[in-house]
């Protein structure tokens, strides 16, 4: 893809992502003080709450901001998706999305962007600018675009993610390495910021998404041995965004900062199996144990993560037996049973809204999307996994996404009106509006 480039007397913006950091927790940490420079930016602006797209995980929802479309426009519907008319998983990548991003209008526009730890946009491919791909990147080589910043990325010791597994259970790795990780990218904005002429900058911090995953308590409880080390992760995460701030202002930048997450947070109490949900409640049942590859002609529906229930269709899946005309039927029977569903030992309800697909999604691919999208109450952390013995487990993960409680900053008040209901997609536009640019 060819764009035509050429320096033009514009205006710049700069955007900061918190990869699933929550409006509450970002609030409560500037009035405890740990985040002096976080509260001194967003005094100057407007800070707001917002909802993200649905399911609430990162590959969807950053996929919707960088290109202002919904997924039935751009096609990435979960981390995982079915290969189409078969029961196998795949992995969709940058490549699989059907639309433009926001990257390439500014290009038309003569303006490049440079996109550094971008979930979702791996492998790189050519943009109006400099792309680093962020998670999931399996190999740098492919992470980068033009090629002739791997020299750099090799040097600063570049990493994109820290090493989740070793991580996960030892929080002295843990700290360190998110630590790490923030130092590197540090570098690699500060390099890029003075080699490239560029209008929108961009990075994205994903250790605060890891911490949350795998250290939660020790945020919501100040007698953990590790609440201290959670604060000074942020206290790190502050002085990067008053680093960029300032060198943004210092460059003329003024007021169009942004500051975003992809998904709220909460704390995580247990785990929810929706197809052992679903098999109790009689719409799905096997033939093996092979997982989804064993799916019974005669299942009605069935679930992929975190919680998008697909109608066993006919005319999408080999053993599909549902006709058309009994899929309304299907679907206010799933939603009855959801909202009835409560968890045996507390009476708890365990989700707390159902959306029909079809009211979420809009576009030319709507079709290929979940027919219904969960919400579970806090701290019931909902799973596709197959074969689980009881429907409700152990959690294994501390923390979980939450589909409201994300936040939105403009340094731009006139962007945002005092009235408006803040979605993500609404995000994108507004920062192409801060550049001139039509949405």
């Amino acid at each position: 893809m060819a764009f035509k480039l050429f320096k033009r007397d514009k205006k710049k913006a700069c955007v900061v992502g918190l990869d699933g950091v929550p409006h509450s927790l970002l609030t409560s940490l500037i009035q405890q003080g740990v985040m002096p420079n976080t509260q001194r930016i967003v005094q100057c602006g407007v800070l707001r709450s917002m909802t993200v797209t649905l399911p609430e995980i990162s590959s969807v929802s950053w996929s919707t901001f960088m290109t202002a479309k919904n997924p039935g426009e751009h096609g990435i519907f979960g981390f995982t998706d079915l290969k189409e008319h078969s029961y196998e998983l795949r992995f969709p990548s940058f490549r699989d999305l059907k639309t433009d991003t926001i990257w390439d209008r500014l290009g038309r526009a003569g303006l490049q962007s440079i996109v550094i730890n971008q979930p979702s946009t791996y492998p790189a491919r050519e943009i109006p600018g400099v792309l680093i791909a962020g998670f999931v990147a399996i190999d740098l080589m492919r992470a980068v675009y033009p090629r002739k910043y791997m020299a750099l990325l090799t040097r600063c010791g570049y990493q994109v993610d820290i090493d989740t597994a070793a991580c996960r259970d030892n929080p002295r790795q843990l700290f360190s390495e998110l630590a790490s990780l923030l130092e590197c990218r540090q570098t690699v904005t500060d390099e890029l910021w003075k080699k490239e002429d560029w209008h929108l900058m961009e990075v994205v911090i994903t250790g605060t998404d890891r911490l949350h995953h795998f250290a939660w308590d020790a945020y919501e409880d100040a007698a953990h041995p590790h609440h201290g080390d959670f604060l000074d992760y942020y206290r790190q995460v502050d002085a990067f965004i008053g680093h960029i701030h300032d060198r943004f202002v210092a460059d003329g930048g003024n007021d169009n900062f942004f500051l975003l997450s992809d998904h709220g947070f909460c704390g995580t109490q247990l785990e929810v199996y929706i197809n052992t949900l679903l098999e109790e409640n009689g719409f799905l049942s096997f033939e093996g144990d092979e997982g989804l590859e064993s799916i019974s002609a005669d299942s009605r529906a069935f679930a992929l993560d975190p919680a998008r229930i697909y109608i066993h269709r006919k005319d999408r899946y080999p053993r599909g037996g549902v006709d058309e005309s009994d899929v309304p039927s299907i679907k206010r029977a799933l939603t009855s049973m959801f909202e009835a569903v409560t968890h045996d030992s507390t009476g708890d309800k365990i989700v707390r809204r159902v959306f029909d697909g079809g009211e979420v999604y809009s576009g030319p691919h709507a079709h290929q999307g979940p027919d219904l999208l969960l919400i579970p109450k806090n701290g019931y952390d909902l799973k596709g996994r197959v074969g689980a013995k009881t429907v409700v487990g152990e959690r294994r993960l501390q923390g979980m996404h939450t589909w409201d409680d994300a936040f939105f900053y403009s340094g731009r008040q006139d962007l945002l009106s005092a009235t408006e209901e803040l979605t993500i997609f609404d995000v994108p536009g507004k920062v192409l509006r801060s550049l001139d640019v039509d949405a």
